[in-house]
């Protein structure tokens, strides 16, 4: 079987991926099925849906994948992610977020679900032949929550332990599930680049001395550590005093250092950045092979410590990000650019991402 892309598993003998993946839209289009409809992705939160009763509707991967899809809270406070498309005629069932539902019903025929989207009734349809209730049910998906915070998959696959496994046993002594969305201090940003370009680029702590001046005049560049795991990998921020880092518990494995933010990327575009004051946490979505949305969604458990260390400036480090990462868009597209080469103390988060890549793509 022909392999279109390969990462040399040697990051000292490695070639960056090839740059028709970011280039050519057939590309874009097989990550649909290959990369996102089999990794995890980020839905919403528990926030979304906080009573018995609540819907709310919403497309996974907006602008690109477009799934309709919808929480619900049914009345024994379990939350369902479910398909928001009627099983009749495909209508969608929930239009807009909505409250003490004791069951869906579509506006346009009348087929009604329970909360959990198991088929309840449908008139006019005594007469029709080998209907099977059970065929009929709202599709189910699987659902992870962590804290306030849920996950979905498309398409059945791999388990969730294996990306957010090293992460949860990392900082699970945060208080997690105090941890509070805040829309004020949220916001989306558009990039003109591949979604890919913007990961590999968080993915590396290489470049803060050249693009980050703030952030660099904070974090010890000397110390900066990446460590890769299956399907995610850890930057440590460390800082160059001892103001705004976590404080560590006894017996944890970084005790002792002065960590100003955990930097954590799990396949294929998510990033959680803890800071002492709570979650950054950054979600990729691609557009097209040239476009790409970014959404920072702040959760706050400790106010007190907003605006202090790296986890301050954030808008700034986006621009930077940005304007550096859109110019490489335009770099990749040059007749004399095919690939690069990884500084290897520097870059394993880049060549851990773009191995991945390969590996999805060419299964």
């Amino acid at each position: 079987m022909n392999k279109p892309f390969y990462i040399d598993p040697n990051i000292a003998r490695a070639k960056t991926i090839d740059t028709s993946f970011y280039l050519e839209t057939k590309w874009l289009e097989v990550s649909k099925e290959k990369i996102f409809a089999p990794s995890w992705q980020y839905i919403g939160h528990t926030g979304m849906v906080p009573k018995a009763g609540d819907a709310h509707p919403f497309k996974l991967l907006e602008n690109y994948i477009n799934e309709p899809l919808v929480l619900t809270r049914d009345s024994d406070n379990h939350i369902h992610c479910l398909s928001n498309v009627c099983t009749h005629r495909g209508n969608l069932m929930v239009y807009e977020p909505c409250s003490a539902q004791k069951h869906l019903r579509c506006k346009y025929h009348g087929r009604a679900f329970h909360l959990d989207g198991k088929f309840i009734s449908m008139p006019e349809f005594k007469d029709v032949e080998n209907f099977i209730p059970e065929n009929n049910h709202l599709h189910h998906l699987q659902l992870y929550q962590w804290g306030p915070l849920l996950f979905t998959q498309l398409q059945k696959g791999l388990g969730p332990e294996l990306f957010f496994r090293e992460m949860e046993e990392r900082i699970g002594w945060l208080p997690i599930n105090n941890l509070v969305f805040d829309a004020s201090r949220s916001n989306d940003y558009y990039i003109k680049a591949n979604w890919a370009l913007y990961c590999e680029n968080y993915l590396e702590g290489f470049h803060i001395p050249f693009v980050h001046p703030g952030l660099n005049a904070f974090l010890d560049f000397k110390d900066y550590a990446t460590q890769t795991f299956k399907y995610a990998n850890l930057q440590l921020g460390i800082a160059k005093g001892d103001e705004h880092c976590f404080d560590m518990p006894a017996g944890h494995p970084d005790e002792g250092k002065r960590i100003a933010a955990y930097y954590f990327w799990v396949f294929p575009n998510m990033m959680f950045n803890f800071y002492p004051w709570g979650l950054s946490l950054n979600v990729v979505q691609p557009i097209d092979a040239n476009n790409t949305k970014v959404s920072f969604l702040s959760f706050v458990f400790d106010e007190t410590k907003l605006g202090q260390g790296a986890g301050s400036g954030l808008d700034t480090v986006e621009q930077e990000d940005e304007e550096v990462v859109e110019n490489v868009q335009q770099g990749i597209r040059s007749r004399f650019y095919h690939f690069g080469r990884y500084a290897t103390q520097r870059e394993q988060g880049t060549h851990h991402f773009h191995s991945l890549l390969a590996d999805f793509i060419n299964q």
